[in-house]
C-alpha cells in the first residue's frame, strides 16, 4: 500500500514526532540527550530553521519547527543520520534506530501553534514521568522561563504579548490550564495491573516485594526508579502506590 503524502504547511511550521523503531529506547542516559541537542543546534545554524519547542522522552521526540532553506524531511533525515551514527558507535550496535518515517502535522494558525506548544511541553506529565513541567528538564519549557537555550522563544511569547514580562506570565498560566490537548498522539502507553507492575518492580530491582525498594540506598534506588519509569512505562502514581516511596522522590529520580 502506498504511503499517504505528507501534508504541506503553508506557514512552514510543523509539529514533528519521531520515535525508536519498535518503540526502542533512543536515549539511554543524559549524555545521549545532550548529544542530540548538540546536533539539533548545529543543524539550526546550517539549515537556518527555527525551533519553537522540543521534548525528549526515552523512546521518542517531539519538535515544533519552522523550515527555511531545508525542508522538514531534509532536517529530520540529517538529524537522524548524525545521531544514529554516533549512537551506534557508542553502544557498539548496528542497524536502524528510528522508525523509518517520522510523523508530522502542519501548524497553520496561532491558536493551534499554542496548543501544540503546550502539548509538547506537557508530554512528560501525560506519560507519568513527572509531576510538573518544572521538574522535567528535557524540554524547551525551561528555555522560555530562563530566556536562554537553543529554542527560538520570541515567536511564541509575542503571541501572548509584546511585553516580555506579561508574555511570560501568560505563557505559564496557559501551560497550567487543565486541557484535553491531543496532537499527533502516539499509541496509548501500555498500563499494567498492580499485580503485573509489582512483578516488574520485584524483577527489575531484584527484591522480594515492591516496598523493599524503600530500603535500597539512594543511588541504586534512583537508577531502579528511572528504569521503571522509562523502560517499563510504569507511572509515578503506580510506583508510589506499590512501593510507598514519595511521588516527589520518584519524579526527581
Amino acid at each position: 500500500m502506498p504511503r499517504t503524502a505528507r501534508k504541506i504547511s503553508d506557514s512552514k511550521i510543523y509539529h514533528v514526532m519521531t520515535r525508536g523503531i519498535n518503540k526502542q529506547t533512543i536515549f539511554k542516559d543524559s549524555n545521549d540527550i545532550h548529544y542530540y541537542l548538540q546536533v539539533l543546534q548545529n543543524l539550526k545554524k546550517s539549515g537556518e530553521f527555527e525551533l519553537f519547542s522540543y521534548c525528549f522522552l526515552n523512546n521518542h521526540v517531539h519538535l515544533l519547527i519552522r523550515e527555511s532553506t531545508e525542508s522538514i524531511s531534509q532536517i529530520m533525515r540529517r538529524l537522524g543520520s548524525k545521531y544514529v551514527y554516533w549512537y551506534n558507535r557508542k553502544y557498539e550496535r548496528v542497524g536502524y534506530l528510528f522508525q523509518d518515517r517520522f510523523k508530522s502535522e502542519p501548524v497553520e494558525d496561532d491558536s493551534y501553534f499554542l496548543t501544540v506548544l503546550r502539548y509538547i511541553h506537557q508530554n512528560p506529565l501525560k506519560a507519568g514521568l513527572s509531576n510538573s513541567l518544572l521538574d522535567y528538564k528535557w524540554s524547551s519549557y525551561h528555555d522560555y522561563l530562563n530566556f536562554k537555550g537553543i529554542t527560538d522563544i520570541d515567536f511564541a511569547l509575542n503571541i501572548f504579548s509584546p511585553d516580555r514580562k506579561k508574555a511570560l506570565n501568560h505563557f505559564i498560566d496557559f501551560h497550567d490550564k487543565v486541557n484535553n490537548d491531543s496532537c499527533l498522539e502516539m499509541e496509548a502507553i501500555q498500563r499494567f495491573s498492580d499485580d503485573t507492575a509489582a512483578k516488574i518492580i520485584v524483577n527489575e530491582c531484584k527484591i522480594d516485594k515492591p516496598s523493599d525498594l524503600k530500603d535500597i540506598k539512594k543511588p541504586a534506588r534512583d537508577t531502579y526508579l528511572r528504569n521503571l519509569k522509562t523502560n517499563h512505562t510504569l507511572s509515578i502514581r503506580q510506583i508510589e502506590k506499590l512501593t510507598g516511596i514519595n511521588r516527589n522522590i520518584i519524579a526527581r529520580a
